[in-house]
């Protein structure tokens, strides 16, 4: 196809197959965002008031407290998580629609995600909970695999810093509107309705840019054995990916074991008057934080070309953050807390992403690889209960806190055993 000028082709979307070049343009950015917001709002709506909500109206009828019922329904929902986001990855990988490898997954997983939404919504005890909320992760995780690898697949590696930053800042934006449309909109029923649609309209912008198809030669041949072997990390095979990988999850760990009990620290250690409104007043401190460096940091990484000097950065800064709260167990000390994890893990958020795209062994691959890369994030907040009741019990909040400085020290220096990236 030719300008009316005949001056030559019009640009297209590159080779999906091939490492992109071309700079992609702020509207391509901004649509990917929206989708990436429109996912996460499915998802914390539910997570930050919605099934609190049904718990603690329904758990009675079961013999059990709201707590157990809501953590048994979360916690089905994250085992799902773990293994849909790679295997939705793998096979968005392998599709050879007229339409492209990732819009049909984001367009399925997006409408999905909203029916399961709607069907969670009409949940009455535990069961019908657990199946909808499973239902409800299984398919915006077939959606949010397939945003994902479009940034590898379009964006050229010193716009992946700057593009990351944006679908983190559009992550917390999400966070921040499902949890405000599940509080203002007036009932649980309204509010999983509310949350379902921003999830299948938030796509719908994204979903008009075009992407080239995956030709069917260039589609691997079916092995149920290959296929399986491909979600093992090998770390001889591919020792950046491997290393990049651990560096993630030690940081996520960090983050997570640092907040999951600060309600009970500011009550216990800290002695707030109030403090579930510590909470909210920590909480929003640290986004605004997050939210302020999370652009810039992916940014700043793209004009210098490098990763592993902020990777390291951002993780010493959270070390100093979780080792204040360790030492200094006051209001004031709290508030400096919040202050530096939230700017330390909005740099790592946007350049460790863009250093895990940069690492991906195989074009062929990469939803599969970046899936396998997204149960760093995941595993986390499965695992931080489990570290973090015996770590309190023996040694109190000082012991916990410790604990985190270890694992973000530990992930940003393990950060310089890749070799592949600057």
């Amino acid at each position: 196809m030719t300008t009316a000028s005949g001056a030559g082709p019009l640009p297209g979307p590159p080779d999906p197959l091939a490492e992109p070049s071309a700079r992609v343009r702020g509207g391509w950015t901004a649509s990917l965002s929206l989708a990436n917001a429109a996912i996460w709002i499915g998802w914390y709506g539910p997570i930050q008031i919605l099934l609190a909500s049904q718990a603690a109206e329904y758990a009675a009828g079961h013999g059990m407290s709201k707590e157990t019922m809501l953590a048994w329904v979360t916690g089905a929902g994250a085992m799902v998580a773990l293994v849909a986001n790679p295997v939705f990855g793998a096979l968005s990988d392998r599709t050879a629609s007229r339409f492209g490898r990732r819009r049909p997954w984001t367009l399925a997983g997006a409408l999905l995600g909203a029916l399961s939404l709607l069907l969670l919504g009409q949940a009455r005890g535990l069961w019908t909970m657990v199946v909808a909320w499973c239902l409800v992760q299984l398919t915006l995780n077939a959606a949010f695999a397939a945003v994902t690898a479009a940034v590898p697949d379009r964006v050229p590696r010193l716009q992946r810093g700057t593009v990351g930053g944006w679908l983190g800042a559009a992550q917390i934006l999400g966070v921040v509107a499902g949890t405000g449309l599940a509080t203002l909109t007036g009932g649980v029923a309204a509010g999983y309705a509310a949350c379902a649609a921003c999830a299948a309209l938030g796509v719908l912008p994204y979903l008009r840019r075009p992407e080239a198809p995956l030709p069917a030669a260039a589609r691997p041949a079916w092995s149920a054995r290959g296929f399986l072997a491909g979600f093992l990390l090998d770390p001889r095979r591919h020792p950046d990916l491997a290393w990049a990988w651990l560096t993630r999850f030690l940081v996520n760990l960090a983050n997570a074991v640092g907040l999951l009990y600060l309600l009970y620290f500011l009550r216990d250690a800290v002695g707030h008057r109030d403090p579930e409104q510590g909470v909210f007043v920590l909480t929003a401190i640290n986004a605004a934080a997050l939210l302020a460096t999370v652009v810039a940091g992916g940014a700043w990484s793209d004009r210098t070309g490098r990763r592993k000097p902020f990777v390291l950065g951002s993780g010493v800064l959270m070390a100093v953050a979780t080792a204040l709260l360790a030492g200094w167990q006051t209001w004031p000390g709290a508030i400096t807390a919040a202050v530096l994890l939230g700017i330390g893990f909005g740099i790592f958020t946007s350049v460790d992403f863009a250093l895990m795209t940069d690492v991906l062994p195989e074009a062929a691959a990469r939803g599969r690889d970046l899936g396998v890369i997204n149960i760093a994030n995941s595993l986390p907040q499965v695992l931080a209960p489990a570290l973090a009741a015996p770590v309190v019990a023996l040694g109190g909040y000082t012991s916990l806190f410790l604990a985190a400085t270890v694992a973000a020290l530990a992930g940003a220096v393990l950060v310089h055993r890749i070799r592949g990236v600057a």
